[in-house]
C-alpha cells in the first residue's frame, strides 16, 4: 500500500488532521461528495474541523488500490459513524449511528496527495439517520 494513503488513513481513523494535512500537497484538490472542489490545505483543514465537529468516524475494511508507480491510488472501505451535531440541510443530529460504504480516489506527486476524491452513497446515510 502507498505509504502516504496509509499514513493519511491512519491519522484519519486517529482524529489526527495535522498529520492528514502533512500528506497533502499545499496545492490539493479537495474533491467532495456532492460539494465543491477545494484547493488549498487551508480549505482541507476548515473542511476537516466541519466534519469533527459533526461526526466522529472510523474507517474500517479498507482495500487500498495503487496504480503502476504510485502516481494514483484508491481506497475502498466502511464507514462507521456517530452524528454528533447537525450538519445545515440535513436531517436532526440526535447521536445517530451509520455504517455506509465508501471509497476514495488519490492523485500522488512526489510523497504527497494532490487529489482527494471521496464518494460515499448520501440517500442511503440520510435513510440511516433519519431512522436513528
Amino acid at each position: 500500500m502507498n505509504d502516504t494513503v496509509k499514513r493519511y488513513f491512519s491519522a484519519f481513523n486517529a482524529g489526527d488532521v495535522d498529520t492528514m494535512l502533512d500528506c497533502l500537497s499545499d496545492d490539493v484538490a479537495h474533491h467532495v461528495n456532492e460539494g465543491q472542489i477545494r484547493v488549498g490545505r487551508e480549505k482541507f483543514a476548515d473542511f476537516c474541523a466541519h466534519m469533527n465537529r459533526c461526526y466522529k468516524e472510523e474507517l474500517t475494511d479498507m482495500v487500498v488500490f495503487e496504480a503502476e508507480g504510485g502516481t494514483r491510488a484508491a481506497a475502498e472501505y466502511i464507514v462507521n459513524g456517530t452524528y454528533l451535531e447537525t450538519d445545515p440541510g440535513l436531517p436532526e443530529a440526535k447521536g445517530q449511528t451509520y455504517r455506509l460504504p465508501a471509497g476514495s480516489f488519490f492523485d500522488l506527486r512526489d510523497g504527497k496527495i494532490t487529489r482527494v476524491t471521496t464518494y460515499y452513497n448520501l440517500a442511503d446515510w440520510v435513510k440511516q439517520v433519519s431512522n436513528g
